[in-house]
């Protein structure tokens, strides 16, 4: 089993505030947490708070197991390997490649394990919904990282139904993948929402990997980099994929060119083509401030332009109404 890590370490003085929510000249909630930024040569640049504590990742540990997947002899190219990494919106054109996923392995989407779910973009919902649809897997965003692990192991010749058991070959796989590209040993390891094993790590773990994922050359001589280069690639040219039409992530990724990836429970990652790297995560496991601190930071560490964030700002919902009308907003609030 196990051990138990105690979110407790985050209180108190390890935790600082990343933003707060104003309405009307009045501060109504604020997002604590804690984050790192690394420079472009790998070092700890900033600190906020105790980023040196244990986290689950969350979805933001996909592309680990998207770069495990394609290391396992998987042919993932353009956005079947995005969707590989993605947490998808469900619309019709990402539902299109998770099938064509499952068909490389000539399976169905009664193979996929994932819960069934409604599609996150609501016209894709509404449309379901009229459709007399029900909840699917394949609905559900991370049926990509699922098909993909069902590919995998359909090449390896490895059991299917427990692709999801903690000791199965492909899940052994990943956990050595995320190991060798954060440097440090899983701390604990749970269940995430989709049934996969998600593995806790401290965000500086986290930001030297999604760093070495990020900045990975398709020359490199370890096939590791050769195919943390080929996802890299993949997410930047083909951002809609990642998540969806309007989503933070796709929004940050097609017009800053920088590579965005969210996790449940408040986790967000970023990676500006030069290295930076912001890895975050909000106590209180709320996203929605995460984008526009995770952008902050990367502006004060001079990696993007901030008056390329404050024109990106309004694509990211941050306003806060007052019957119907912009009467304050979410933004980044740290020292």
């Amino acid at each position: 089993m196990s051990p138990v890590v105690d979110a407790a370490v985050f209180s108190g003085a390890e935790a600082v505030e990343l933003a707060v929510v104003e309405r009307s000249g009045f501060v109504e909630s604020r997002h604590v947490g804690s984050a790192v930024v690394l420079g472009p040569d790998g070092a700890v640049a900033r600190r906020l708070g105790a980023p040196e504590r244990p986290v689950f990742p969350r979805s933001t540990m996909k592309p680990f197991q998207a770069v495990a997947i394609l290391g396992a002899g998987v042919p993932l190219e353009g956005a079947r390997a995005v969707l590989a990494t993605a947490s998808h919106a469900g619309t019709p054109a990402h539902l299109s490649v998770v099938r064509s996923i499952l068909a490389q392995a000539q399976l169905t989407e009664d193979a996929l394990l994932c819960p069934p779910d409604w599609p996150l973009d609501s016209a894709a919902r509404d449309d379901a919904i009229r459709a007399g649809e029900q909840k699917q897997p394949l609905f559900m965003n991370c049926s990509g990282k699922h098909a993909a692990m069902l590919v995998a192991c359909r090449v390896n010749g490895w059991p299917l139904e427990s692709y999801l058991d903690p000791q199965h070959p492909l899940q052994h796989r990943i956990r050595d993948t995320v190991e060798r590209l954060t440097g440090e040993k899983v701390v604990a390891t749970g269940v995430d929402g989709c049934g996969a094993p998600v593995h806790a790590m401290s965000l500086v773990a986290l930001a030297r990997g999604i760093q070495r994922i990020a900045t990975a050359s398709d020359g490199s001589p370890f096939a590791l980099y050769r195919n943390a280069a080929l996802l890299t690639n993949a997410v930047l040219a083909d951002g809609w994929a990642i998540d969806g039409p309007g989503r933070s992530n796709t929004v940050v990724i097609d017009e800053l060119g920088v590579f965005a990836k969210g996790g449940a429970e408040g986790v967000m990652v970023m990676a500006t083509p030069d290295g930076t790297t912001v890895t975050l995560k909000m106590l209180d496991g709320s996203l929605r401030a995460a984008t526009i601190v995770a952008l902050s930071l990367l502006a004060d560490a001079g990696a993007i332009d901030r008056a390329a964030v404050d024109a990106l700002a309004p694509k990211l919902d941050l306003a806060v109404l007052g019957r119907g009308e912009p009467v304050g907003e979410i933004r980044a609030a740290y020292v």
